[in-house]
C-alpha cells in the first residue's frame, strides 16, 4: 500500500510508525510544507493511561519517550493567598520538539520517507497514493481543500491565551489566578524537561489566559512578544521567583474549536486537530492525534478495504473523540467564566470547581486520589452547612465529616437532613385530580428510601389547568383529604419533608396520558385552554386563548386557594412551576409570549403575571415556610429565553420573596433542541446560583453519588434533585450512605436491617 501524511506532526509521524510496524512493504511519505523542528509552543503533557497507550502501541517510540519526560503526581492551585494541592493524578510533560525528533528517528530508523519544506497545495500529486492522510494540523490545507466533503466547523472561542516557556522548574501542574487593573489573569503551568542549569533554556510551559475584555484593556498586541514577555514577567513576578519567560512563536490567540461532519472521504482521512481539537486545560491535543493514529492503524488492520477501513475507523473512534471534546468544551466554558468563580468561592470550593470542571473527575476520583483533600473539603463543607442550617453536623467514629450530600440545609424554617430531593415525577394516575394508593406508595416509598425533599408531581389548581385527565389537583377538599394521607405518611413514618408541585398547564393541557400519545389532544371531551398567546403548542394542538384580565385573576385566586389548600394538607413547602412551556413558562418566554401589551414585549413584561401570582401565593403561604420555583433557564430554541436571561428571571423571584430556584430547561416549544448529556443542566443552576446570589436545586442526568457530592463541593448546586434514579431505584439515598459508610436511620418496623450485610458482588 502506498500511504501519504501530509504533516509531520506527532500525529502523522506516529501514523507512519504504526502503519510501518503493520507492514514494512507499505510505502509511506510523510509530507511537511515546513522545515524540521518549526513549531511553536514548549511543551505536551499525557497522562499515564496515555502512555500505557503508547506502550502496547510501539515500545522502541515509547522507551524513547519515556526517557525524556518529566513526571508528576500533582496539581496546584494557587487562588485567594492558599495553595490547594490535589494529588495522584499521573501527567507526563515532554518538550514538543523533543517529541518530534524520538518520532522522526524513528520514523525514519523503520523506513519512512520524511520530505520538509514540500509544496502540498497540489492534491493532485498524490491521486496514486491508496490512502491519503491529513494530519496537517489546526490550519489543515487538506480539509479547507475538500471542505464540502468534510463540512468543517471552527468555533473561535472569545478568550485570548499565549504560550510562553520559563526556566522555573514546577513542582506540579500550576494553576494561578491573578488579578489587576486590567482585569483577571489565568495560568496554566507544568514543567516538560528535568534539564537544568542553561539559564535561557526553557524547561516548562507558561500559558497566559485571559478574557477578550482584559487583554483588550492591557493594551498588548497580538504580534508583540517583547511587550508581552515584559508584561507577563512583572504580573507574575512573584510567581516566577525571578526567572524569565522566553518566547517561540508566542502569539496571543483565540482557541479554534474544530470539529468536522465527516472525517473521510473515499481514500482520504483527517487526524489530529485537522479533525478535532480539544482545549488545553484537560491536557494535550497531541494525546488525541496520536490516539487518532492508534485507533487508524486498528482499523486499516482489520479491514485490508481502505474506504471500508476508513469507515470503522470513523465509526469506533468519533463517540471517543467527541466524548473528550464535550468535556474539553466544559473545561474550556470554565476558563472563559473563571470571573464567576473569582472572590465568590473559598478556596476548598475553588479548587473543588475547577478539579471537577470537565465532569472527567467527581469527588469520588479525588477520593480514591487524594483522601486527605476530600476529607479536608468535607471538613469545611459540614462546617458551613452547620453554619447554614443551625444544626450540628456528627462526624464518625473516625473523626470524619460526612460527604456533602449527608449534610443539612435549612429554608427558612425548614431542614432538610440531607440534599438529595425525589423530583416532582407525573404519574397520571389521579382520578378527577384526587391522588390515590399509587402516589402514597409512590411518594411514601421514596420518603422512606431516605431522601430529604419529596416534592409531589406536578399538582394543578384547577381541572381545565391539568395536563391530562390523570392529573394530580389540589382544588377541593376531597384532594386536600388525600394529599394530607399522603403527608401525615411521610411525616410519621420518616425523616423526610414533602412539598406540593403547584402548577397551570397553559397551551400544553387536555392532552392525552403519555402512554397513549404525548402532547396530543384528546380524541374527546376536550377542555377549553388558555395562554398568553393564542399560539398551539404544536402542530396539531388545540388552539388556546390568548388570556384577559378576568382570566389572569381567575388563575391567581385558583392559586391563592391551592395554597391555603397545601397548607392544610400539612406540605412543607411549594414550589411554583414556572418551567416546561406550562402556563407561567409560556408567559416568560419570548417565543410563546407574543403579547403588545403590558403583559407581553420585554422581559420585565413577560414576568409581570407570573410575579402577581407568586406575590399573591407568598402572601398565602405561612412565612416560616419556604417557596420554591421551578424555570427553564434556557429553551433550546432560537430566539428564546437565554442563560443571562434566567439570571435576571432568579433575580426578580428572589427579590419577591422566592427561596429557591429549581432549574431546569427546555420544554417551552415543540422544535427545541437540547444538548443531552450527563449533568448537562447543572451549569445553568452554576451561573443562577452564583449570578443571582440565590440557593439553587439543579436537576438533568444526575444518576451517581459521585455526581451529587461533585455538584455540592464544587458550589454548583444547594440541592440535587432526581427523577429516572429514584424511579429505577426508591432507596437510592440509602444506597448511596451504604456506600459511602454514612448510617440512616431505619423506621423501627425495619430495626433488624441494622444486622444485614447485603454482598454487592
Amino acid at each position: 500500500m502506498e500511504i501519504v501524511i501530509v504533516g509531520a506532526g506527532p500525529s502523522g509521524l506516529y501514523l507512519s510508525i504504526l502503519m510501518k510496524l503493520a507492514d514494512s512493504k507499505h510505502r509511506i511519505v510523510v509530507c511537511e510544507r515546513n522545515r524540521p523542528h518549526d513549531t511553536f509552543g514548549f511543551g505536551v503533557v499525557f497522562s499515564d493511561a496515555t502512555l500505557d497507550n503508547f506502550a502496547r502501541a510501539d515500545g522502541p517510540s515509547y522507551h524513547a519517550i519515556r526517557e525524556r519526560f518529566a513526571h508528576w503526581d500533582d496539581i496546584d492551585i494557587h487562588y485567594g493567598g492558599q495553595v490547594t494541592t490535589s494529588r495522584g493524578h499521573g501527567f507526563a510533560g515532554m518538550e514538543r520538539a523533543t517529541l518530534l525528533d524520538v518520532l522522526a528517528a524513528r520514523a525514519t530508523e523503520l523506513g519512512v520517507e520524511l520530505r520538509f519544506q514540500e509544496d502540498v497545495s497540489d492534491l493532485e500529486r498524490f491521486r496514486s497514493a491508496d490512502l491519503l492522510v491529513g494530519a496537517d494540523g489546526v490550519n489543515s490545507m487538506i480539509r479547507g481543500k475538500l471542505a464540502g466533503k468534510f463540512e468543517p466547523s471552527i468555533d473561535s472561542r472569545p478568550n485570548r491565551f499565549v504560550w510562553l516557556g520559563t526556566t522555573f522548574p514546577f513542582r506540579a501542574f500550576t494553576f494561578y489566578f491573578k488579578e489587576n487593573a486590567h482585569g483577571l489573569f489565568r495560568v496554566h503551568a507544568y514543567r516538560y524537561s528535568n534539564a537544568e542549569g542553561n539559564p535561557q533554556t526553557p524547561i516548562s510551559t507558561f500559558i497566559v489566559e485571559c478574557t477578550d475584555e482584559t487583554f483588550k484593556k492591557s493594551g498588548l498586541k497580538e504580534n508583540d512578544e517583547e511587550a508581552t514577555i515584559a508584561y507577563c514577567e512583572k504580573l507574575f513576578a512573584e510567581e516566577l521567583a525571578g526567572h524569565p519567560l522566553l518566547k517561540n512563536r508566542s502569539l496571543w490567540r483565540q482557541f479554534p474549536t474544530v470539529r468536522n461532519a465527516h472525517w473521510h472521504d473515499g481514500r482520504t482521512v483527517l487526524v489530529g486537530d485537522a479533525a478535532h481539537t480539544a482545549h488545553f486545560s484537560i491536557g494535550s491535543g497531541t494525546k488525541l492525534a496520536m490516539e487518532d493514529s492508534i485507533a487508524l492503524r486498528d482499523a486499516l488492520v482489520r479491514n485490508k478495504n481502505v474506504a471500508e477501513a476508513l469507515t470503522l475507523y470513523e465509526a469506533e473512534r468519533r463517540p471517543v473523540v467527541e466524548s473528550l471534546q464535550r468535556a474539553a468544551q466544559t473545561s474550556l466554558a470554565w476558563f472563559e467564566e473563571t470571573e464567576r468563580y473569582f472572590g465568590r468561592l473559598a478556596p476548598p470550593q475553588f479548587a473543588l470547581n475547577l478539579l471537577t470542571r470537565s465532569l472527567r473527575i467527581t469527588h469520588e476520583n479525588l477520593q480514591v486520589r487524594d483522601p486527605a483533600l476530600i476529607a479536608s473539603v468535607d471538613k469545611w463543607f459540614a462546617a458551613g452547612a452547620a453554619k447554614q442550617s443551625r444544626v450540628a453536623v456528627a462526624e464518625s467514629a473516625e473523626g470524619k465529616s460526612p460527604p456533602p450530600m449527608f449534610t443539612p440545609f435549612r429554608l427558612r424554617d425548614l431542614v432538610l437532613e440531607n440534599r438529595v430531593v425525589v423530583s416532582p415525577m407525573c404519574q397520571y394516575s389521579a382520578d378527577h385530580g384526587v391522588p390515590n394508593d399509587w402516589h402514597l406508595v409512590h411518594l411514601g416509598s421514596r420518603a422512606i428510601g431516605g431522601a430529604g425533599l419529596i416534592i409531589t408531581e406536578m399538582t394543578d389548581v384547577s381541572p381545565e389547568g391539568r395536563i391530562t385527565p390523570g392529573c394530580a389537583g389540589i382544588w377541593d377538599a376531597k384532594q386536600v383529604e388525600a394529599w394530607k394521607r399522603t403527608v401525615d405518611f411521610v411525616h410519621h413514618q420518616s425523616t423526610a419533608k414533602i412539598g406540593i408541585q403547584l402548577a397551570h398547564a397553559g397551551r400544553k393541557a387536555s392532552t392525552r396520558v403519555p402512554w397513549e400519545g404525548v402532547d396530543m389532544p384528546l380524541s374527546s371531551d376536550n377542555w377549553p385552554i388558555v395562554a398568553p398567546s393564542a399560539i398551539p403548542y404544536r402542530e396539531g394542538s388545540q388552539t388556546p386563548k390568548a388570556m384577559d384580565r378576568v382570566d389572569m385573576d381567575k388563575v391567581r385566586a385558583d392559586f391563592v386557594r391551592s395554597t391555603g389548600f397545601a397548607h392544610l394538607a400539612g406540605f412543607d413547602l411549594i414550589e411554583l412551576h414556572f418551567a416546561h412551556g406550562y402556563l407561567f413558562s409560556s408567559f416568560i418566554s419570548p417565543l410563546a409570549n407574543r403579547r403588545t401589551d403590558e403583559y407581553g414585549g420585554s422581559l420585565e413584561n413577560r414576568l409581570r403575571f407570573p410575579l402577581e401570582v407568586f406575590d399573591a401565593v407568598r402572601a398565602a403561604w405561612p412565612k416560616e415556610k419556604p417557596i420554591s420555583v421551578r424555570i427553564s433557564a434556557f429553551e433550546w430554541a432560537p430566539g428564546g429565553i437565554s442563560a443571562s436571561d434566567s439570571v435576571q428571571v432568579a433575580r426578580a423571584l428572589k427579590a419577591h420573596g422566592a427561596d429557591i430556584i429549581d432549574v431546569s430547561t427546555g420544554g417551552t416549544v415543540s422544535n427545541q433542541k437540547p444538548e443531552h448529556g450527563r449533568l448537562y443542566q447543572t451549569p445553568f443552576s452554576e451561573r443562577i446560583r452564583h449570578e443571582a446570589e440565590i440557593p439553587t436545586m439543579t436537576v438533568g442526568a444526575i444518576t451517581s453519588y459521585a455526581d451529587v457530592n461533585s455538584i455540592l463541593a464544587a458550589g454548583r448546586a444547594d440541592l440535587c434533585v432526581l427523577a429516572r434514579g429514584h424511579l429505577f431505584d426508591p432507596y437510592w439515598t440509602r444506597h448511596a450512605a451504604y456506600e459511602q459508610g454514612v448510617s440512616l436511620p431505619w423506621p423501627k418496623q425495619y430495626a433488624s436491617i441494622t444486622r444485614f450485610r447485603p454482598r454487592l458482588k
